[in-house]
Parts: C-alpha cells; sequence; structure tokens
C-alpha cells in the first residue's frame, strides 16, 4: 500500500472510533460508498479488520463483531458475518446486503470433521443494494 493510502486509510478509521459494533459497520459502509467503486473492497476490508479488532459492547463485554471474507464465484468479496447476513462488494463495487443462506448458491466441503464453505455464488436479485442517499442524514 502507498504511503499516502495509508495516510488517508488513518484519517478515515478516526472518523470511526471505537463504538458499538453495529454503529461502526453503519459508518462503515457510508464512507465505504464514498469510495471508488473499484477500491471498494480493499477499503471496506480494512475498515471491517479495525472494526473486528475496536468495537465495544457496553451492554455486553463478552459480544463481539466478526465477519470472514469469502471471495465469491464471480470475483465478488463476501464479507460473512456471524448473525447470518453478509455484505458484499460485486465486481464493479456496488456493496449488497445479503441473507447468508438464501442469498447464495453455496457448496461445502464436508469431511468426518468438519464442514466447511467451498464456493459461494451470489444471487444479486434477492438482495439489497447499500445506496449512500439512505445514510445522508446520519453522517452528512
Amino acid at each position: 500500500m502507498l504511503d499516502s493510502a495509508k495516510i488517508s486509510l488513518n484519517n478515515i478509521l478516526e472518523k470511526i472510533l471505537p463504538a458499538d459494533g453495529s454503529l461502526m459497520f453503519k459508518k462503515a459502509i457510508w464512507l465505504t460508498l464514498q469510495e471508488v467503486p473499484l477500491n471498494r473492497a480493499f477499503f471496506f476490508d480494512n475498515l471491517a479488520k479495525y472494526i473486528q479488532e475496536n468495537a465495544l459492547y457496553e451492554e455486553d463485554s463478552n459480544k463481539t463483531w466478526t465477519y470472514q471474507l469469502i471471495v465469491g464465484t464471480d470475483g465478488s468479496h463476501i464479507f460473512k458475518g456471524g448473525i447470518g447476513f453478509s455484505l458484499v462488494v460485486d465486481p464493479t463495487g456496488r456493496i449488497w446486503r445479503a441473507a447468508t443462506l438464501e442469498d447464495f448458491e453455496t457448496t461445502y466441503t464436508v469431511t468426518t470433521n468438519s464442514c466447511e464453505i467451498a464456493t459461494m455464488t451470489p444471487i444479486y436479485v434477492n438482495m439489497k443494494e447499500y445506496v449512500a442517499s439512505f445514510y445522508l442524514s446520519d453522517f452528512s
């Protein structure tokens, strides 16, 4: 990563200071929507790592914010959350909210000891697209 990109990302991270993970996630989506579409997957991944390491939950210190990054069969970046929903950045940079079970064709690798996701193919017609105008009243 270029030094200027590191500086820019550090400036962005200051805008999502540690707080409730849900609020940080919402801010991260809004900030990612401001990015150039082809940079969005990389940009959001960095924000998601920051949230995973810094999210605070005053009401429950055992609660965490987690995700797993999976590359979809179409080249999308799927940020699979821990509660049944995923954020998808498609190959053109559009951002989608998906139900992890219903909005993908998923194959699994099953062994005697585990069952792991092998592939995920997004079904975009089932998903809701995130758009910046939705967040204008919250963050502008």
